[in-house]
């Protein structure tokens, strides 16, 4: 499928051996793609063999987990460390790499090194449903090139006018959304759902654009894919060409989320603490209990207190917290079953 979408619209006319090509996955935490969170590592494999068929062998592929995740697990759990032992080519964990600060859209930008420095850096994300953004693909993923503390920062600034403007300082050449199975609920994926498509193209705004009509979303309902065009990385109007027969939509984005989300109280909350919040929530919701009212998660309740519980290092001032960088799924559940008999 990726072969044939690349060799469709003549892709190797801008291939040049002498360039080294950035593969950028989404391997947000130590998934299989099965789940729905992460990049299907044949949609890499298939990239990798179209570059190489056209003489193209320096290839890397490079990844930073989410916060509180290791890249190196991801790598081997999602199927990348046999990836590329099989085609010989580099992993790079960017937890590791060395940063260059960019100055874009009115903002100091940390960037890996590595994702700069290469000659092409194609973008493979994951069509999904995002539980603050909701929608996350090739705009988005590029916040895996970032140091995490970085990533921190990012929600401190609310997530959408640095995601576009990193977009502007960190040019991507080539996009190949994975959308054989994603996740319309959360980006951690486990409520997977098969789409069996892959979509390809040189803009990530009107991949985004496109990607965000396929849930039912305008660009106006994900606010950094029309501040990415208003600097002037892309534009939201696409034109597009099916190789194949396919339906337009797919599934309109779940509910759930939504509805989880009532229970809370956010403030510049991480992806990944509102990530294990979410799914502890919904175990609760599995097992009909209802949670308790006054929830609070996010780098806004640094040094505040209050009556509530916590979740995370950042809430841990309110009268019950559980502490973590991010915390687990598991000891918020626990935190929270032990509420709701004391309430």
């Amino acid at each position: 499928m990726v072969r044939q979408a690349l060799a469709h619209r003549r892709w190797e006319l801008a291939l040049d051996p002498h360039r080294t090509y950035g593969i950028k996955p989404n391997l947000v935490l130590a998934r299989p793609s099965h789940s729905g969170a992460t990049t299907d590592p044949s949609v890499v494999e298939g990239i990798i063999t179209f570059l190489k068929d056209h003489g193209c062998h320096k290839i890397k592929i490079m990844e930073s987990s989410w916060l509180g995740d290791s890249t190196t697990r991801a790598f081997r759990i999602c199927g990348y460390e046999v990836l590329a032992q099989r085609y010989q080519v580099e992993l790079i964990d960017l937890k590791k790499d060395r940063t260059v600060t960019a100055e874009q859209g009115g903002l100091q930008l940390e960037i890996c090194r590595s994702a700069l420095d290469v000659d092409c850096l194609i973008n493979v994300p994951v069509l999904k449903a995002h539980c603050q953004t909701r929608l996350t693909c090739a705009l988005k993923n590029l916040k895996g090139c970032i140091p995490d503390r970085e990533k921190r920062r990012y929600h401190s600034l609310g997530l959408h006018r640095p995601i576009a403007a990193l977009n502007k300082a960190l040019p991507q050449h080539l996009v190949v959304v994975d959308g054989i199975i994603g996740d319309l609920t959360f980006e951690e994926g486990g409520t997977p759902v098969h789409m069996h498509r892959v979509i390809v193209g040189t803009d990530p705004v009107a991949v985004d654009s496109y990607c965000a009509s396929l849930l039912g979303l305008g660009p106006e309902d994900v606010p950094y894919i029309t501040m990415a065009a208003e600097l002037g990385v892309g534009n939201t109007y696409c034109e597009v060409e099916e190789l194949n027969e396919g339906r337009q939509s797919l599934f309109a984005p779940s509910q759930t989320a939504d509805a989880l989300k009532l229970h809370f109280t956010e403030a510049e909350a991480c992806s990944a603490c509102v990530g294990s919040l979410m799914h502890a929530l919904y175990r609760l919701k599995e097992q009909g209990k209802r949670p308790p009212n006054s929830i609070f998660i996010g780098q806004g309740f640094k040094g505040k207190e209050g009556r509530g519980l916590g979740i995370g290092n950042c809430a841990r001032g309110f009268t019950s917290s559980v502490p973590g960088c991010p915390p687990t799924a598991r000891a918020i559940i626990d935190a929270l079953e032990s509420a709701i008999e004391n309430r």
